[in-house]
């Protein structure tokens, strides 16, 4: 098999949860040698977390190794400091200034280990006034200003039904990451990486600064449609509904024809894209009339047919029937110690020389104690006993 574009770097996995554990999966999937270090006994939080069954922690803990090490006592941060001197990143997403206050901020651990890259996710950076605040990713997506503009106008915000804001910052720091190693490779040193949950989401916020600053312009909640981009909506069919994109002009062109329509084209109402704008919810119930008319899978077909982009809303019952899916390989059934049929989607982005791959799921706590404390720090077994036994292991 292929080796990952990260094969031969390895990453210290330190911190729990998502923000910081997805950039450690990201760079695992891609060959990164990942070593996680979680509290003795009690581990990453992330192992109890899930919707019913918690299953969570099989993915964002996918290939990597599990180490445990009490990182609040000094013999723990002098093993960390082993382990830095034989690794290329270091990834953590504790609250700013908890670093340090171990002895393990960026000027101590560099001193060791020049070329080492630190990864710092945290809600609100490593400077500024509310560096030392604990920030989740919610808030990261509130103050970011994500979550202000989702929901339903007439409704509070409202929230995705998932962790965008520590994906985000974790992406981000993953994409940092490569950067820094890339100014390693000219210069031979490291440096930080600093991924705040809410600067990532605010990276994604499109125009919505200028438009205030330049026309006092406020963007507000707007339910299932983006103002004045049109038609592009979820229109109601006979058994269900359907997403149907047909924006741009000349996809408004195939469009109006396909519905038999073609007139609409032409009509100044729908035209260009700013005419089609101006009429948005006009334009919404003469599709939804016609969609209404037909079952889904009819306007998916006239749709391929036609050039026009559309598609289902699909959950997981779904993805594991598309051909699409299987084609790609989009979902992989991987082995599992405790269940069978345990499939996750697999690893993106997919690269032609080089593709990432699925190794395992997240390693029991600890797994690899043995590997990294005999084989890679030269411990011997009488002194990881001596460890465990006072906790520090």
């Amino acid at each position: 098999m292929t080796q990952g574009a990260l094969s031969g770097l390895r990453l210290i996995e330190m911190g729990q949860l998502i923000a910081g554990p997805y950039c450690g999966q990201l760079m695992g999937d891609h060959g990164a040698e990942v070593i996680k270090i979680e509290p003795p006994k009690v581990g990453d939080a992330m192992r109890s977390w899930g919707q019913g069954i918690p299953l969570w922690f099989s993915v964002v803990g996918r290939n990597k190794k599990s180490i445990t090490l009490n990182l609040r006592e000094k013999e723990g941060q002098d093993i960390v400091r082993r382990l830095v001197e034989k690794s290329d990143f270091l990834l953590e997403n504790f609250r700013a200034g908890t670093l340090e206050k171990w002895g393990l901020g960026y000027e101590e651990l560099s001193a060791v280990n020049k070329a080492l890259i630190m990864i710092r996710v945290s809600g609100y950076g490593q400077t500024g006034p509310y560096s030392k605040r604990a920030g989740y990713g919610g808030i990261g997506e509130a103050m970011g200003g994500m979550r202000y503009i989702i929901g339903e106008p007439d409704r509070p915000p409202s929230r995705a039904g998932l962790s965008i804001g520590d994906s985000l910052a974790a992406t981000y720091a993953c994409l940092g990451a490569l950067m820094a190693l890339q100014h390693r490779h000219k210069t031979g040193e490291g440096q930080v990486v600093d991924s705040a949950i809410y600067e990532a989401v605010l990276a994604n916020m499109e125009s919505t600064i200028p438009e205030y600053t330049v026309a006092g312009h406020i963007r507000e909640r707007t339910g299932s449609i983006l103002p004045k981009i049109a038609p592009s909506n979820v229109y109601p069919t006979k058994d269900g509904s359907v997403l149907v994109a047909g924006n741009q002009d000349s996809v408004w062109k195939r469009m109006s024809a396909m519905m038999g329509m073609a007139e609409l084209a032409d009509d100044p109402k729908y035209a260009t894209h700013v005419a089609r704008g101006e009429n948005q919810a006009e334009l919404d119930e003469l599709v939804a009339k016609w969609t209404s008319g037909l079952t889904s899978e009819e306007v998916l077909e006239l749709c391929e047919e036609k050039g026009v982009p559309a598609g289902n809303m699909f959950r997981a019952p779904e993805m594991l029937e598309d051909p699409h899916f299987k084609a790609r390989d989009s979902l992989i059934q991987v082995d599992h110690p405790e269940h069978d049929n345990f499939i996750m989607q697999n690893v993106a982005p997919k690269l032609s020389k080089t593709p990432g791959h699925v190794e395992s799921v997240g390693p029991a706590l600890g797994a690899h104690n043995e590997a990294i404390y005999g084989e890679l720090l030269g411990m011997n077994s009488t002194k990881m006993a001596d460890l465990a036994e006072r906790g520090i292991i």
